[in-house]
């Protein structure tokens, strides 16, 4: 059962746009940037369950997705249908096979934070977990750029006890509706690999546990390779690529007019602390509730992660790992860590 939706918000106005974040999630919700010319863009995604009214009985974070929010400890389990041993060479199939969490991407995903005082120029809140978790709270500030339409974020995470997590910063990016009519844009990168599963069985797009060096020939499921800058696909489709060894930039233009095109959508974050960036390729290729094949994003994920697989598996030996890609974070009680980032938006002329 997942938990309620907690539909509190709060919002902050400035000279380059507004923004909303929820108390679901700590997810920043509907926002927008105004452009040069007195254009304003939207450039985060909401899933279209949350405005169509028919959820399908969408639980956990599924039932807010939207925006961006932080995954401690990202991922979940996936093991293969075929069993451990189906798994590519180097990767620990047995250990993915036992894992097991009670919250996908982290308690913080689907619970409700607080709100705290902040004063005029931010949104701060918190987040605190189970007592028997090993991360004891999250807390996460989103302070608008005064001279800027682009945010700035904070996220300090509390350790427990000492140990090692995957962290994600989950951003989920609207895509416009013609095909190819946004183009991604990687900053430098060491190596792109393909996911080493099939993530949907219905829809798959890439060929599994292969790499490449630019997203522009990526192997496809099929045969040949597929320029995997150019979104939305034509096809249908649902899968994961990874970019390790990532210089901590990455974005995305839009084309077109209006307010579905002409910008361009930055992410900027620490890749001392997140080495890597999963892109979720998420057009159209779901079909069971609530997705019915109608949900389109790309997710821009900078994580220190394999693949948002189980948090078991990231503290583990994998060919992520074993290249040299820290797949989750050393965490102690003593020293809080903060991660900052910045998202933005700019006119694509």
């Amino acid at each position: 059962m997942g938990r309620t939706v907690h539909n509190e918000l709060r919002h902050m106005a400035w000279a380059h746009g507004e923004v909303s974040v929820s108390a679901f999630g700590g997810m920043i919700g509907p926002s927008a940037f105004a452009l040069p010319g007195g254009r304003t863009v939207r450039p985060f995604h909401s899933a279209p369950w949350l405005t169509q009214g028919d959820d399908d009985g969408a639980d956990g974070l599924l039932a807010g997705l939207q925006g961006e929010w932080p995954c401690v400890p990202f991922g979940y389990p996936m093991p293969a249908p075929d069993g451990p041993e189906s798994w590519p060479t180097g990767w620990p199939g047995d250990i993915e096979a036992a894992a097991q969490v009670s919250d996908v991407h982290g308690y913080g995903s689907a619970a409700r934070w607080t709100f705290d005082e902040s004063g005029s120029n931010a949104i701060s809140m918190h987040v605190d977990y189970p007592d028997d978790h090993a991360i004891a709270r999250l807390e996460r500030v989103v302070r608008p750029v005064p001279d800027a339409p682009a945010l700035d974020i904070d996220l300090v995470i509390h350790a427990r006890r000492v140990t090692c997590e995957p962290v994600g910063l989950h951003g989920c990016f609207r895509l416009p509706p013609l095909t190819g009519a946004a183009v991604l844009e990687p900053g430098r990168f060491r190596v792109g690999r393909t996911h080493p599963l099939t993530v949907e069985p219905e829809a798959p797009i890439f060929a599994p546990d292969t790499t490449f060096d630019s997203l522009d020939a990526v192997a496809a499921r099929g045969g040949g390779h597929i320029d995997a800058r150019l979104l939305p696909f034509a096809a249908n489709g649902e899968d994961l690529l990874q970019l390790d060894g990532s210089d901590g930039h990455f974005a995305m233009a839009v084309g077109g007019d209006g307010p579905d095109g002409g910008y361009r959508v930055t992410f900027d974050w620490d890749a001392d602390l997140l080495p890597s960036v999963v892109l979720w390729y998420s057009n159209r290729g779901r079909s069971a509730p609530p997705w019915k094949n109608r949900h389109l994003c790309i997710g821009i994920e900078p994580a220190c992660s394999a693949f948002g697989l189980s948090p078991d598996l990231s503290r583990s030996d994998t060919p992520i790992s074993a290249g040299g890609t820290p797949t989750c974070l050393n965490l102690t009680p003593q020293t809080p860590l903060t991660i900052r980032y910045r998202i933005g938006v700019k006119d694509l002329t």
